[in-house]
This record gives C-alpha cells, sequence and structure tokens, in this order.
C-alpha cells in the first residue's frame, strides 16, 4: 500500500537559478496531478485498461524518466552502452516501472494524499506527499530538477527509501556477474524489477 498513489504525485547539470514562482509552481502542479489521477482512480465507471491508459497519460509528463533510468543503470555502465541498448533499455525501464506503479494502484481504497510546499535543496525542488488513511501515514518524497522543458521528477523516496538507488543496487546485482545483454534480456520480462513498497 506505500505506493499506490505514486504514480499521481509520481547528477544533473546545467541547473537556472530558481526563482520563489518556480517553487509556487512546482507544488500547484503536484496539487493538480494528484488531483486529476485520484479523480481517475475514483471513478467506477470505466474499466481498468482505460483506467490505466489516462493515469499514465497524466503522469509521464511529471516524470523524466529517461534521466532516471540512466541515474538508475549508473555512469560507468551507461557510457559502455551504444546507442540502440541506452534506447531498449530506456524504454524497458519506463515499461517495467510504469508496470509496478499500476499494480500498486490496484489497492487504492480511497486514501487522501496531502501536499506539502515545495522546498529548495540547492537547486533542485523536494515536495513531500502523505498517504493518510484512518491509522497512518505514508511519506512519498518527490525531487524535482530543470530541464529545458521545465521541471521534472528524477527520482522518487518512498519511506526512505530512493527508487532510483533501489533500481541501481538490482541492476549492478546482475552487471557484475553479467553482461549488458543479461540485463537487457531481464528486463524484457513481465514482472521484473519491482520499486520499493516498503510492505503491501
Amino acid at each position: 500500500m506505500r505506493m499506490i498513489i505514486a504514480l499521481a504525485s509520481f547528477l544533473v547539470f546545467g541547473f537556472q537559478p530558481l526563482m520563489a514562482d518556480d517553487v509556487q509552481d512546482i507544488t500547484k502542479m503536484t496539487r493538480d496531478k494528484i488531483q486529476v489521477v485520484i479523480q481517475i482512480l475514483r471513478d467506477k465507471k470505466i474499466g481498468k485498461e482505460t483506467r490505466d491508459k489516462r493515469i499514465i497519460e497524466a503522469a509521464n509528463p511529471f516524470f523524466d524518466f529517461k534521466k532516471m533510468a540512466s541515474i538508475s543503470l549508473g555512469k560507468k555502465y551507461w557510457t559502455e552502452m551504444n546507442k540502440a541498448q541506452k534506447q531498449e533499455f530506456s524504454d524497458l525501464f519506463v515499461t517495467r516501472l510504469q508496470e509496478s506503479y499500476l499494480e500498486k494502484l490496484d489497492l487504492y481504497t480511497d486514501e487522501e494524499v496531502t501536499v506539502a510546499d515545495a522546498k529548495k535543496v540547492k537547486n533542485r525542488i523536494h515536495i513531500l506527499t502523505q498517504l493518510v488513511s484512518k491509522d497512518d501515514k505514508k511519506d512519498m518524497l518527490y525531487k524535482f530538477y530543470k530541464t529545458k522543458k521545465g521541471w521534472k521528477v528524477y527520482d522518487v523516496v518512498i519511506l526512505g527509501v530512493s527508487v532510483v538507488q533501489t533500481y541501481r543496487s538490482q541492476f549492478d546485482g546482475i552487471l557484475r556477474k553479467g553482461s549488458i545483454e543479461d540485463l537487457l534480456t531481464k528486463m524484457r520480462l513481465k514482472g521484473q524489477f519491482k520499486v520499493p513498497t516498503g510492505g503491501k
């Protein structure tokens, strides 16, 4: 249950100076995205396939998946890949990440999500969200950096566990014993490389 709203909320160089408007804009954007996804989840008239498609369409612009993929792999292995391998790895990374998140969405049972005001951390912005149920609160921290296309999420920290670092550990375990192709072969299989959940 730790990540059922992760898609909603859901290393870098050349930053531009942060402005107060940036912080306000990210806070508003995050709240708006969460509200959109919650509305989709609460619409009992749509089927799972349509629901998942709408959630992905709403959440995709929020994340820089290519950056998440390269950080998760690590600079050493990333530079060893050729262009075709980088493209396939990035595509598979997005597929496996979305697959794992959407599985968690099936567990959504009308919890509320609170969004704190965004905070500047050097040239990045962090925003804390909490999944609030009757007896519990679960923290989820989103980390943003500024791209040419605006602010994007490059990592999510769930209950103190980084999604990027979790993937990096899994990938490193394979690459220390095998090859890039071994990793790609495993990534082509559905159900591989789960994001951290901290429990249910």
